[in-house]
């Protein structure tokens, strides 16, 4: 079952877009800044791709990055987490907690001749912002089966909604799409003049997102079939 993986893109030009996001000093990159883009439909077409992100603060005066499950619903990201983490508490507070958000997709292993050109094409979101717990009860429900729903859409409305016990073990912040940038690679590889000749394979190697057969778990009632949404992914 192949996963929602478009292969190649049509990367808008920073500004074509009616309603970019705005550039500010950290979401401008120093390097390759022409792979940049604040396209607002780009951004959300990256995040919309994935469900992992990797969410980075500072603790004690140390960065920490954490991997862990993000939904977007309009202008804002959604992160999973425990009530007893130390960035969700921190996030509890009333300042919340100042984080970086990054989500990175891989779709080629770009080969060339020199060790030195070898790059990958990829398309990215890095979100700078303040994250804040989510605490009433309306957005929490949404923004959870916004989670489930990420990972596999559909699967919310075809599985029990978390019980009182399992809200207060739960917690989700959120984080607000405002200081955004994407960047994006495409294409081949960029060899210098003096290595074509060189007797060595060149080229791009795709890479997408495949999912395997479901496995039933082992105590499944009989007859229960595979749910549509779980069919052709």
């Amino acid at each position: 079952m192949q996963g929602r993986v478009p292969l190649a893109y049509t990367v808008p030009s920073p500004g074509t877009s009616s309603d970019p996001y705005v550039r500010t000093e950290r979401t401008v990159p120093t390097r390759h800044r022409e792979r940049a883009s604040y396209d607002r439909e780009l951004v959300h077409s990256i995040l919309d791709e994935d469900y992992i992100c990797h969410l980075g603060f500072v603790r004690d005066g140390a960065p920490v990055v954490l991997p862990t499950l993000y939904a977007r619903r309009g202008e804002q990201v959604y992160l999973h987490g425990s009530t007893g983490s130390r960035p969700l508490r921190e996030a509890d507070s009333g300042e919340g907690l100042p984080v970086c958000l990054t989500v990175t997709r891989v779709d080629g292993l770009v080969l060339a001749r020199s060790a030195f050109h070898h790059s990958l094409n990829y398309r990215s979101v890095m979100v700078h912002g303040t994250a804040y717990r989510v605490t009433e009860d309306e957005e929490l429900t949404a923004a959870l089966d916004a989670l489930v729903d990420g990972v596999v859409p559909g699967r919310a409305a075809d599985s029990r909604r978390a019980d009182a016990r399992e809200l207060a073990a739960t917690a989700v912040l959120r984080l607000d799409l405002t200081e955004v940038s994407a960047k994006v690679r495409q294409g081949g590889p960029s060899d210098d003049a003096e290595d074509l000749a060189l007797p060595h394979w060149s080229g791009v190697v795709p890479v997408s997102r495949v999912y395997g057969t479901p496995v039933p778990a082992e105590d499944l009632a009989p007859g229960t079939e595979l749910p549509a949404y779980l069919k052709g992914r």
